[in-house]
């Protein structure tokens, strides 16, 4: 999965999205500018590579690439907030904001947003912080799994992420290698409970953290046999999809370079790997693939959204000015 520079492809944009390598496109601000911008976008990238998976982080908050003329999302740790006091209405509201999300992406052509976040807020990562619905576990699992059977609803399957937990570190895995040295069973008690439980509910997807959890492993969760092919796959059972987090961010920098990272990352259990906002990385991974004539992974088909694609149908339901009007006044609360 890669990306592109600007609001419209290019002709080597073209190319590259029709290479068999490529099952993916994650799209960022930068290729948005207004809903018109967008469906003609999505039509160009269809046109080259009808199969391809469209995807886009709008978790809400800080992390909601396309702004202007879509609803504005709260970050969800005020769902968190409303859990505390009224469970059966956060978790109805959860639902609500899941669907929102996921609906009105479907209707542009985005396959899917990477959410839900199911890191713990432990109050010390900046980077993580209100995105996390949560610092308590149980939490984690009912209001996303509450936010999840919305997006199911709606037609997009789900991404948990960063596994088995982003929460505990201070450091940014986007500029920094961050170390977690807290021991197995701490995790297990904590971090990984919301995994483990939406994984036994169907959860479609998963992204591994780029930390290193260094009394497990030393290397970093998604680069790991152990977090990817005995925890997940063997122990827990997991079939679904394991996208690699951004092989670019410094946090994948313990691997190497972009052709051992991409190798580790396979060889680990990964099935898509995201190389974003460096091109020449991005070739050099799609040499890596094609020499090696990796075959991809069919789990990836799983994830094409289904649903409605007309955004005027959506926007005239009950539940759409329902959810339109909850997430209004959750982002002024």
């Amino acid at each position: 999965m890669l990306d592109i520079a600007g609001l419209s492809l290019t002709a080597e944009d073209k190319a590259l999205l029709q290479n068999p390598q490529v099952g993916g496109l994650i799209l960022f601000s930068r290729n948005y500018q207004s809903p018109e911008q967008l469906t003609h976008l999505v039509q160009e990238i269809r046109a080259c590579a009808p199969r391809l998976l469209i995807a886009v982080d709008q978790e809400g908050g800080r992390v909601q690439r396309f702004r202007e003329g879509f609803t504005r999302l709260p970050p969800m740790a005020v769902l968190g907030a409303i859990y505390t006091e009224n469970r059966e209405k956060a978790l109805t509201e959860a639902a609500d904001l899941g669907w929102l999300m996921a609906a009105e992406l479907i209707a542009y052509g985005i396959d899917i947003s990477f959410a839900p976040v199911l890191d713990l807020n432990f109050g010390v990562s900046q980077v993580i912080g209100d995105r996390a619905f949560s610092a308590q576990p149980e939490a984690v699992a009912a209001l996303a799994g509450a936010f999840i059977r919305g997006m199911r609803e709606a037609g997009m399957a789900s991404t948990g992420k960063h596994f088995p937990g982003h929460g505990w570190v201070v450091a940014d895995s986007h500029l920094e290698i961050p170390v977690d040295e807290r021991s197995l069973s701490e995790i297990e008690a904590q971090d990984l409970v919301p995994f483990t439980t939406l994984m036994q509910q169907g959860l479609d997807a998963v992204m591994p953290a780029h930390v290193i959890y260094r009394q497990v492993d030393e290397r970093p969760a998604g680069f790991s046999p152990y977090w990817i092919g005995q925890r997940l796959r063997t122990e827990i059972g997991f079939d679904g999809v394991v996208f690699s987090d951004d092989l670019t961010m410094e946090g994948a920098s313990v691997a190497g370079s972009f052709e051992a990272r991409a190798a580790q990352a396979l060889e680990a259990g990964c099935d898509m790997l995201l190389v974003c906002n460096n091109r020449p990385a991005a070739l050099q991974v799609l040499s890596y693939l094609e020499a090696a004539e990796h075959p991809g992974s069919e789990r990836i088909q799983r994830m094409s959204a289904s649903g409605c694609n007309n955004i005027g149908e959506i926007r005239s339901t009950e539940r759409w000015q329902r959810a339109a009007d909850l997430a209004c006044q959750l982002i002024n609360i």
